[in-house]
């Protein structure tokens, strides 16, 4: 198992005791600058060998803990300071996990946002926290409709009563994009299912939540303008409104804006 661990970012003691637990229980530790994670392990007695896992050698020091990892070795990644992959080495071992479908897991602090968008395995490098979606329909599609074209990965909570409706008006909002839904963190039951928007998936409904929703990307880009990408689905036999839901979600953009734009096109309203 990969366990990705939170480090502090100055005084030595703001670490967790799991976090110390983990270090000194695994059979290697993966760390960004050996030399500064001594210090930290010689703080709290712990002996174990370590690798150097950088950006200048992260693809073969990735390569290399895939391996290890197969083999059914336990390995702890570090930083510097802080947490990994926030804007720090660690995303081409959590996408190569993913692909190899191999797990890990995060030993963090008390921010959910971060370790869900970690566990996620979506873009770390940009991201946005947006807290739960309001209640209200027209504050919650203003909200979406104003991050729908960012390229930042989204974050939310959400709790067990409203997460299936939450899923649904990120699906109407942002179309067919990758969500992860992270529930449990750091406890037994710790899951994360991804799939995409607008697809089933199965997760107990049962804890706290966070959805990680993909940014905006290059997938939204194409050559036909939207009238015609619209027309395009019309004359496969699909309705209006489904035209449009699959306009939103081939661009990237929240189902409004294509609305909008058809509705000015046909001159009237759908």
């Amino acid at each position: 198992m990969l366990y990705i661990v939170g480090t502090p970012i100055g005084n030595l003691k703001e670490i967790t005791f799991r976090a110390v637990e983990v270090l000194g229980s695994v059979d290697l530790i993966a760390a960004e600058d050996t030399r500064r994670t001594a210090v930290l392990l010689n703080e709290y007695g712990i002996k174990k060998p370590m690798i150097s896992y950088q950006k200048f050698n992260e693809r073969a020091s990735s390569d290399k803990l895939i391996g290890l990892l197969t083999d059914g070795k336990d390995v702890a990644l570090v930083s510097d300071a802080g947490m990994p992959l926030i804007s720090d080495p660690g995303q081409i071992l959590t996408g190569l996990l993913r692909e190899k479908g191999l797990e890990y897991t995060v030993i963090g602090g008390p921010c959910a946002a971060i370790d869900a968008l970690i566990l996620s395995g979506l873009d770390c490098s940009r991201f946005t926290m947006l807290g739960f979606l309001p209640e209200k329909k027209s504050e919650r599609e203003k909200l979406l409709a104003s991050y729908a074209s960012v390229p930042n990965t989204l974050i939310f909570y959400s709790s067990v009563h409203n997460v299936k409706k939450d899923i649904g008006y990120l699906y109407d909002a942002l179309g067919g994009r990758k969500i992860s839904v992270v529930r449990e963190i750091s406890k037994i039951y710790e899951q994360v299912v991804t799939f995409t928007l607008g697809e089933e998936a199965e997760f107990t409904e049962k804890g706290e939540f966070v959805l990680v929703v993909e940014g905006a990307n290059e997938r939204g880009n194409t050559s036909l303008s939207v009238m015609e990408h619209y027309n395009g689905y019309l004359q496969k036999g699909l309705s209006k409104k489904e035209a449009i839901k699959k306009v939103a979600s081939d661009r990237g953009v929240a189902k409004s804006e294509i609305y909008a734009t058809v509705v000015k096109g046909e001159g009237d309203a759908i």
